[in-house]
């Protein structure tokens, strides 16, 4: 029954893409790169934007990418809205409820509930997501960013994700710190941090049009934190060094239990000709002790996959994990990403390689977890209005109690539209399997697999 679903799943999302983008194709190569209109004005420095125009930007670059006219106050906004058509299983064993007592012969029943039980699942939409930006201008080089989001799947009420300055002009008129902040950018505050290449590709709750699939990396590293940051560029080398609290919150209590988490990323991204670019980045992590850690854990708006996985009393907002590996460094940690980048003509490919070993507070000896990742995305018509692709991406390692080697696989294959600049509509088919998981634990013997269809509109 499975092999006849994931047929029909393909068949029909291969028919749907087809049915919806072949017939546009002539349509869409008649069409002008940029039809007027349909790209807001950028009235704010050294900021990426939301639509197209950021794909494959990483570091923020320094050029200003508008004119200085004093203060200036930008608004935007990303919203995205998926149909997911998932199904899952399990070999686990039946595991009662630790709460309720099972009667002989009745273990797993309704009155004895099985903690391994998934959730029923089926074809339909999920609740929509949404962020909110608010840019400031405050002085030639120097601009404030706020992002909130106004629906998460973890939180259905509005809440800041994150607020800093960046500064990249020196608000000083002295010869040498403006000869310094010509390849100089500081940014101080409560911000995303900086490691690794694949958070600048992510989706990020309402924000899904940098990403060319649905779901993110199964050990997703994505955090916020306080602290300060300074990013050097020249001629296509950069450097970044950051100092952090570490954790997703500013604490002053407990100073025996934490310490600042340090960051550092090396790397070049060159434009070698009008056809061929190529970027490489190495990034280290390093953190003695934390109260709560959450490079792995830090995004609260959730995954993309809702209720795999999970057990049938799970909840939309407790369960917003779904489908990702959280190797539980909470306490210490240490990590490195290498991340190559290269793009020739409409073709990319973007890798990813990353150890981590930590432990969390309750732990004496450390645990290591490795991931890789290998991503390819064709684009192509006028201003690569199309593009296809494809994701492999693997988690191999010890995640804590008695999973000590277990492998999680994914497999992506999609493809997109961008209707206008800010307007993208994508759909992948998406397979993962759990191998070397303890019979007590639900992802024993686990898998999903079936198709998301998302549409992201953000400005």
């Amino acid at each position: 029954m499975s092999r006849i679903r994931s047929v029909t799943i393909a068949t029909t999302l291969g028919v749907t893409l087809g049915a919806v983008l072949a017939p546009l194709a002539m349509t869409l190569s008649a069409q002008q790169a940029d039809p007027a209109g349909t790209q807001p004005p950028r009235d704010v420095q050294y900021m990426r934007p939301q639509d197209k125009r950021g794909l494959n930007v990483f570091e923020t670059t320094k050029d200003a990418g508008a004119p200085y006219t004093g203060f200036k106050l930008a608004w935007g906004a990303a919203f995205t809205q998926q149909f997911q058509g998932l199904a899952h299983e399990n070999t686990a064993d039946v595991v009662p409820v630790a709460a309720v007592q099972p009667s002989p012969g009745n273990a797993g029943s309704a009155a004895n509930p099985n903690r391994n039980k998934l959730m029923p699942i089926s074809n339909g939409f999920n609740n929509a997501t949404a962020n909110l930006y608010m840019h400031a201008q405050l002085a030639k080089g120097i601009r404030v960013q706020l992002t909130s989001y106004l629906s998460a799947r973890h939180h259905n009420e509005t809440w800041v994700k994150d607020g800093f300055i960046q500064i990249d002009e020196s608000p000083i008129d002295m010869p040498i710190l403006n000869t310094l902040m010509k390849y100089t950018t500081v940014k101080i505050g409560h911000f995303e941090v900086n490691y690794g290449d694949f958070h600048f590709k992510r989706s990020d709750n309402g924000q899904a049009l940098f990403n060319p699939f649905v779901g993110n990396a199964i050990m997703d590293a994505f955090t916020t934190e306080v602290g300060a940051e300074a990013v050097v560029q020249h001629k296509g080398l950069f450097g970044v060094v950051a100092l952090t609290n570490g954790e997703i919150r500013g604490n002053i209590t407990r100073p025996a239990d934490r310490s600042p988490a340090a960051m550092a990323k090396l790397g070049f991204d060159r434009q070698l000709n009008d056809d061929v670019r190529v970027r490489l980045s190495g990034s280290w992590r390093n953190q003695g002790s934390a109260i709560s850690n959450t490079l792995y854990s830090g995004d609260r708006a959730g995954s993309r996959y809702y209720f795999v996985l999970e057990n049938d009393k799970a909840t939309e907002s407790a369960n917003f994990t779904s489908g990702r590996i959280n190797p539980g460094f909470s306490d210490k940690l240490s990590a490195y990403m290498v991340n190559p980048f290269i793009k020739v003509k409409g073709a990319e490919v973007f890798g990813m390689y990353e150890k981590a070993k930590g432990r969390s507070a309750s732990e004496t000896a450390l645990r290591e977890v490795d991931q890789v990742m290998a991503e390819g995305v064709y684009r192509f018509l006028q201003d690569e209005k199309l593009f296809l692709g494809a994701r492999w991406n693997r988690v191999t390692g010890n995640i804590g109690g008695a999973n000590n080697d277990v492998t999680v696989t994914r497999g992506n294959v999609g493809g997109g539209w961008f209707i206008t600049p800010s307007l993208l509509l994508k759909a992948e088919l998406v397979e993962q399997k759990y191998e070397g998981f303890v019979r007590t634990d639900i992802r024993n013997g686990g898998k999903f697999r079936g198709f998301m269809i998302e549409a992201v509109t953000a400005f």
